[in-house]
């Protein structure tokens, strides 16, 4: 289970870096709308850098609301079955979900590389900046959350094995 705990930490590293993000997100939306209200000059780059940022956070932050069992369930039914109940019922999920994410990471991938490849800028304001660092971070935050499933789906074959469920 080492490999579990490594992969865990880069989980917990990513959802570290989304969380520190939040603070310059913070100051440019403050100095947005301090220039904007106060000084009647609004800025030109607030826009995009608001939801770059706030992308980055949320693609960032999604494997770690997986480890910590924050996604959306039904838990009056997950929580009255015991622990194999509970490994079948998530393995189920994970056979579904991780096929679509695994394609959703390759696209993505895909997505940057042909933003880099062609300089590819956002095109949705007069700041006008490349898009490839935003959609790398995008790819990022979809590849943790893929190795997050993988780690989830190891712990379930493990409680079904064991029929403890401690961990899922």
């Amino acid at each position: 289970m080492r490999l579990v705990r490594t992969l865990e930490v880069i989980t917990d590293a990513a959802a570290i870096l989304g969380a520190i993000l939040i603070l310059p997100l913070i100051a440019a939306m403050v100095f947005e709308v301090l220039s904007r209200y106060l000084f009647s000059a609004p800025t030109f780059w607030a826009y995009e850098l608001g939801y770059m940022m706030m992308g980055a956070i949320f693609m960032l932050g999604i494997a770690y609301a997986l480890k910590v069992r924050q996604h959306v369930s039904v838990d009056i039914i997950h929580g009255a079955l015991p622990p194999r109940g509970k490994a079948l019922v998530n393995l189920a999920g994970y056979a579904f979900l991780l096929p679509c994410v695994g394609w959703l990471t390759y696209a993505l991938y895909g997505y940057a590389m042909r933003a880099y490849v062609g300089n590819e800028l956002s095109g949705q304001s007069a700041w006008n900046p490349v898009i490839w660092p935003y959609r790398v971070v995008l790819f990022v935050g979809f590849s943790v959350f893929l190795l997050q499933i993988i780690v989830e789906v190891a712990k379930n074959i493990r409680a079904l094995v064991t029929n403890d469920g401690t961990g899922i």
